[in-house]
């Protein structure tokens, strides 16, 4: 099949890579602009190795830009992790129309945020979605989704480049092959059963130390390793990671430190406490929270203040 391919990062360079070695013509690339500075995305260097024209629109929603896309004549255009909304004549100038990427089991936790959404509401399976966009947000009809279990100690970090990320390659790959064969299905999503969740933002990323302690502990791996979920020190906003739940209760007040060791600085919460393995502030980066404490002068009996 002639395809383009619209994506970004290394998803899309493996994405890519699937493709080429499976026989098919991928005529062209779109990927995101360069940043100003730093590496040059793995799609783009991947493409460019193989000779591929690769395009950068700062938006495509121009007459110019999508003449030069409608001259590669694709047979199926494919969304790999596309952080911005493609308009629909995009989408279905393709004879095979165009499938979408999407990390989670549809219609649930619609949106761009859908790995964090999943560990903060506390759900315990996830997956992928394949999927034929339309004009709405991640509401096209479903091609395939697989579905995997939650480990209760995963983070959106594991969750995605363990599990979703080889498993979507994977995933595109067979569509592409159901596609070709004619064996595509078009499955109407239930919007009675759809979320849309905001962004995973420092508007969503605060603390509140009077929250259980199973909701903290999902919103601080659901936010690990972007944004990372935050409470105050001294005023400095300090953000968590690499955090374990443990079942001791304790008597000492929500957010305040109880023990700080070699591996983890523990923090009391609701019904338990929280281990944190790191932390990142402005003042030192990203550090094991013991090296924080010791910098800093946080120590036993201290309380960090939440949101």
């Amino acid at each position: 099949m002639k395809i383009v391919l619209i994506g970004q990062a290394a998803f899309g360079a493996n994405v890519l890579g699937g493709l080429l070695a499976k026989g098919h013509e991928v005529a062209a690339v779109y990927t995101s602009p360069d940043k100003l500075k730093g590496t040059l995305d793995p799609l783009k260097t991947t493409a460019r190795d193989q000779k591929i024209p690769v395009f950068q629109p700062h938006t495509y929603k121009t007459d110019q830009v999508f003449a030069a896309y409608k001259r590669f004549k694709p047979d199926l255009t494919i969304l790999a992790f596309v952080p911005r909304i493609i308009p629909v004549r995009f989408l279905e100038w393709p004879t095979s129309k165009a499938i979408c990427y999407h990390p989670s089991i549809l219609p649930r936790h619609r949106g761009a945020n859908a790995i964090n959404w999943a560990l903060i509401m506390g759900d315990t399976k996830t997956g992928l979605s394949i999927f034929w966009p339309d004009a709405g947000i991640d509401t096209g009809p479903i091609l395939l989704q697989k579905e995997i279990e939650i480990g209760p100690e995963d983070t959106a970090g594991s969750l995605y480049f363990n599990h979703l990320f080889p498993l979507g390659v994977d995933a595109i790959l067979e569509s592409v092959a159901l596609i070709q064969a004619g064996r595509a299905p078009r499955i109407a999503q239930n919007d009675d059963e759809a979320t849309y969740e905001p962004p995973c933002d420092d508007r969503v990323a605060g603390i509140d130390w009077n929250k259980p302690g199973r909701e903290v502990y999902n919103l601080i791996r659901g936010c690990d390793p972007q944004p990372g979920a935050y409470a105050f020190w001294q005023k400095e906003k300090i953000r968590f990671y690499a955090a374990r739940l443990c079942a001791e209760e304790t008597a000492e007040k929500q957010g305040t430190i109880v023990q700080i060791d070699a591996q983890a600085v523990h923090i009391a919460v609701k019904g338990g406490k929280l281990a944190i393995g790191k932390v990142r502030s402005e003042s030192t980066g990203k550090v094991p929270a013991v090296n924080y404490a010791s910098k800093t002068g946080l120590k036993v009996n201290d309380r960090l203040a939440g949101v």
